[in-house]
């Protein structure tokens, strides 16, 4: 059992077209036993819920079936692969009951278990007082402004997942669950892990971590992007895990990407508030303590996750919609096309604004203008001076529909009030979806598990707790010697930033653990809330965070108060903080004369 090694594929993608990393996975060598799909975000269970609300039999992730694994499965009964997927979205059962007449369809003998249980809507009523994790607002002030309530579903665990396979399930179909109980599930169910052993637990809750984002940990976002070749065919990641909980970070042989210290380390503090304090429902992970070893080419090995306890609770997240939202983008080319582009929103908002006052509708509830450009050189050899080109985009929210709409006709006029200005590149009239989420006691939660019709209730444990001030801090090093001179951020360190509600997390990892000293007293929670200035209203600092990760040699920050409501609430183009870490990396860090040469 020691030297057994289980193979799982992470061909996952936020509810994306996948099937690349499907073919990868088939003709994999060696075989791999398991392929494991993340496909809902948060953002994509609120649009399941409108689809459920308009049709009783929707509200899952279709695409799963008709382009992910619709078209492979007689390869993957050929080839034995196991299947997990939270395709289920917010309707597991007509998920499992879709995937069941394609199988039929497919005349291939492959056999479906789901999992259910994640929507908690029924105790709403009951947890009206609830605080939100992130603002301190209850779960009622967002109760009394849906509208409607799309979604309130749990992030369930691991062991629902171990016990369909448990049954010979083929593929396994769950609705809401954390991102990386595919994974843990499987080793669980491959190993015969006790759910009490909360270092495996730990262990397989890292490995589902690192692969729930698919390419994201095989370079598709690395620091060093032009480090990574062939991104046409960037390979999805395997992982190679073994009963010790010990494992290999890899990809298919043949395959673009990347798989480096850098590119797993940059994923492993990925949307990661606390590295000692990362909770799940089967365990409190500590991966403080994580390292990671180039073993050979695109090959990782991961070690040193701990489990802390269980926690009694579940994150639940309410999704709900609430007001409308125009957004219009044009772009404007020549002579400060920024500069127009700032002037024509700003008016533009300036304009609309006296007309809501006209009509008695109140204000704009948020507004955004943005200019996003480039600057190139045109005509032969470059000659023709400078084309600076921006692309202006405009939103605002209101209560109202017909403001919005409103807006959006003034906006449609802009390209004959600025000079430069072109057709539009997109516009749209949306509601607006918001995300509140909340801990609620297990106790809450009914979980079952359906297979070859019988459906059957799945206990999970309800003990447990987490204290964090149990957690013991360990200082981070002190620079020895004299700063005389400057370097960007970008020479020191690969940098991530991944969205949690209306935080950000910035991960900034050493590229080499000498210069962790230098990184940190330049990199002050003040210095770093002051950088994000720009991404609130008012434009003063935001408040920050800092936490010391000594196995990977990384500062991870807590960026608060600067995500707007959070991914879909947002208001800014980039609503995840996909890029709020490239933002930082010209950041000036201070280091010796001698260290600012070695880097050149």
């Amino acid at each position: 059992m020691a030297d057994r090694i289980v193979r799982i594929g992470g061909a996952s993608a936020a509810a994306n077209d996948t099937s690349l990393g499907v073919t990868q996975f088939l003709s994999a060598e060696p075989p791999i036993d398991y392929m494991v799909f993340d496909l809902l975000a948060e953002s994509v269970v609120g649009r399941m819920g409108r689809l459920k609300l308009a049709d009783p039999n929707a509200g899952y992730v279709a695409g799963f079936i008709d382009r992910m694994i619709g078209p492979h499965l007689r390869a993957i009964h050929e080839r034995g692969i196991r299947v997990i997927a939270n395709a289920g979205g917010v309707n597991p059962a007509a998920c499992g009951a879709a995937l069941r007449k394609a199988i039929a369809a497919a005349g291939v003998p492959l056999t479906v278990a789901v999992v259910d249980g994640s929507d908690l809507s029924h105790v709403l009523p009951q947890l009206r007082d609830t605080p939100e994790m992130f603002t301190g607002a209850t779960l009622g002030d967002a109760l009394d402004r849906a509208d409607p309530v799309l979604a309130f579903t749990a992030y369930l665990g691991a062991l629902p997942i171990a016990k369909a396979l448990a049954k010979a399930a083929d593929i396994v179909i769950t609705g809401r669950i954390v991102d990386s109980a595919t994974a843990l599930g499987a080793l669980i169910h491959e190993f015969g892990w006790d759910l009490d052993d909360f270092d495996r637990m730990a262990a397989g809750t890292l490995v589902g971590h690192l692969i729930e984002c698919g390419t994201q940990v095989t370079g598709g976002t690395f620091t060093d992007w032009r480090a990574v070749h062939d991104w046409a065919n960037l390979g999805y990641p395997i992982a190679e895990c073994r009963a010790d909980g010990s494992a290999v970070i890899t990809k298919p042989a043949g395959t673009g990407g990347l798989v480096s210290v850098g590119t797993v380390a940059e994923q492993l503090l990925y949307e990661v508030e606390d590295a000692s304090a990362y909770l799940v429902p089967d365990v409190a992970c500590d991966f403080s303590g994580v390292t990671l070893e180039q073993i050979a080419p695109d090959r990782v090995r991961v070690s040193g996750p701990k489990g802390r306890s269980r926690p009694s609770t579940y994150k639940t997240c309410l999704t709900y919609d609430y007001g409308w939202r125009a957004i219009y983008a044009i772009p404007i080319v020549g002579q400060e096309a920024a500069a127009k582009a700032t002037y024509l929103g700003e008016s533009l908002i300036a304009r609309t604004s006296k007309m809501l006052r006209d009509r008695n509708w109140g204000e704009w509830t948020r507004t955004s203008v943005e200019a996003m450009g480039s600057e190139s050189s045109f005509g032969p050899h470059g000659l023709g001076g400078g084309i600076r080109e921006v692309v202006a985009r405009f939103a605002v929210e209101h209560e109202r529909r017909e403001a919005v709409e409103m807006f959006m006709a003034e906006a449609s006029a802009s390209q004959m009030v600025v000079a430069g200005a072109t057709m539009p590149l997109t516009s749209s009239v949306a509601m607006v979806q918001h995300l509140q989420s909340v801990l609620v006691d297990k106790a809450h939660a009914t979980i079952t598990m359906e297979y070859d019709g019988v459906t059957e209730e799945v206990p999970v444990p309800t003990d447990g707790a987490f204290d964090r001030a149990s957690i013991v801090r360990t200082d981070v090093p002190q620079p020895q010697g004299e700063a005389g001179a400057t370097v960007p951020l970008s020479k020191l360190a690969w940098v991530r930033s991944g969205d949690k509600g209306d935080l950000f997390n910035l991960a900034v990892i050493a590229r080499d653990p000498r210069f962790v000293p230098w990184l940190a007293a330049s990199m002050t929670e003040a210095k770093v809330g002051a950088w994000y200035a720009h991404l609130t209203t008012s434009g003063e600092a935001v408040p920050a965070a800092r936490h010391y990760v000594p196995g990977l040699h990384a500062l991870n920050f807590l960026i608060r108060e600067s995500m707007g409501g959070g991914l879909a609430a947002n208001i800014r183009f980039d609503s995840p903080g996909k890029g709020n870490g490239q933002m930082i990396l010209d950041f000036p860090v201070a280091v010796p004369h001698a260290l600012a040469a070695e880097l050149g």
